[in-house]
């Protein structure tokens, strides 16, 4: 339950030896005397059951998870910071005799945000602030660029992608409809899909490699055949795995001569159609320069006038697929711009075509797509 508090003020003898103890100031005297409180309680009000024990001051845990964030520290030491440090107390507005919180509070606080779609609220408060102190304006300069995020996922070729997809089809089914499964399945696929399906394992020679290759395929379209056919219990055919089963056998498998067999190289969809794992249907493999991962792509865009004197400051934040172009996210960035006030006047984003710069304009606005050569 949130009991709303006012704005944090710093105590006294907080602001006394903070100023004794630092006196050319941290990054945390600097934020809190620039910017005052960033995050109020009643900005989180939504988040909060109306019944229940009370819980920590949501704005307090805002700015320590954003602080949090600046220093790359775990949930553990955050805590002891909070706990700990003056400089921090000085930012959250705390006693020095305060003694914090516990560390799982921050966890909690964060799958509260996630849950409740409220991750932007961090980045919106403070650029409203920001834009209040003058510090961000629009119709400035702004680049969107770049980085991957990489999926929690295994990595896995193509005959362990195929083999860990139809074991993860057949343990949900395992649990949903254990009796229909048992009568359905042959007795080989207990030995054969039992276990996770490693490399290791798995055939050395290239012959033997496709030929288990055309078995799973075979195993997998028999279970998708009787998943089809089960009209008693069509639920089935609904479930995520099965569906992402059916999925990669119809990017991966091509039907010839009554076999199954993996299609080539040449033979297959681009990327952005071929699910990585069975365990994150929605990543993606993909390549930007030298790197490449499996996982996804988050589109960060900032300040960079040259007129300005001010620090870059990040205006806004998207993530995508990992094989989404950085320029195809220019519309959506502008929405989320104007949302904010932000539109910028000159708009540098990487795009596809060869290096240099090409101009492209817009109703209210323009940008400027910079090649390769933009780093």
């Amino acid at each position: 339950m949130l009991r709303p508090q006012g704005p944090p003020i710093v105590p006294e003898e907080a602001r006394r030896v903070a100023r004794a103890a630092f006196p050319k100031g941290t990054l945390c005297l600097r934020i809190a005397d620039a910017l005052g409180p960033v995050y109020q309680d009643g900005q989180f009000a939504a988040l909060f059951p109306r019944h229940g024990q009370p819980a920590a001051a949501p704005g307090r845990l805002a700015l320590a998870v954003v602080l949090q964030f600046v220093e790359s520290l775990s949930d553990r030491e955050a805590a002891d910071a909070v706990r700990g440090r003056i400089d921090w107390k000085y930012a959250l507005g705390l006693a020095l005799t305060d003694p914090g919180f516990d560390h799982t509070v921050l966890s909690e606080f964060r799958t509260r945000l996630v849950t409740g779609d409220a991750g932007l609220l961090l980045l919106d408060s403070l650029l409203q602030r920001l834009q209040d102190q003058g510090l961000v304006r629009a119709r400035g300069r702004q680049r969107t660029d770049s980085t991957h995020v990489l999926a929690a996922v295994r990595t896995l070729n193509r005959l362990e992608r195929v083999g860990e997809t139809l074991r993860a089809a057949l343990n949900e089914l395992a649990t949903v409809a254990p009796e229909w499964l048992q009568a359905v399945a042959p007795a080989a696929w207990y030995e054969r899909y039992g276990r996770p399906v490693e490399n290791y394992r798995l055939p050395k020679t290239e012959t033997a490699r496709q030929d288990l290759a055309a078995t799973i395929g075979a195993d997998g379209q028999q279970l998708l055949n009787a998943v089809d056919t089960a009209t008693e219990q069509t639920e089935l055919a609904q479930l995520p795995a099965v569906q992402v089963l059916r999925q990669v056998w119809a990017t991966q498998y091509i039907a010839e001569d009554g076999r199954m067999r993996l299609g080539s190289a040449a033979e297959l969809p681009s990327s952005a159609e071929q699910i990585c794992s069975p365990y994150d249907p929605e990543a993606r493999y993909s390549n930007k320069r030298d790197v490449t991962w499996t996982g996804y792509k988050v589109q960060v865009t900032e300040t960079c006038d040259p007129a300005c004197e001010g620090p870059h400051v990040i205006t806004n934040v998207e993530t995508t697929p990992a094989t989404t172009p950085d320029d195809n996210m220019v519309a959506v960035v502008h929405a989320s711009l104007e949302r904010r006030g932000l539109l910028p006047g000159e708009h540098l984003v990487d795009t596809r075509k060869s290096a240099g710069f090409r101009r492209v304009t817009r109703t209210r606005t323009c940008w400027w797509a910079a090649g390769s050569a933009m780093t």
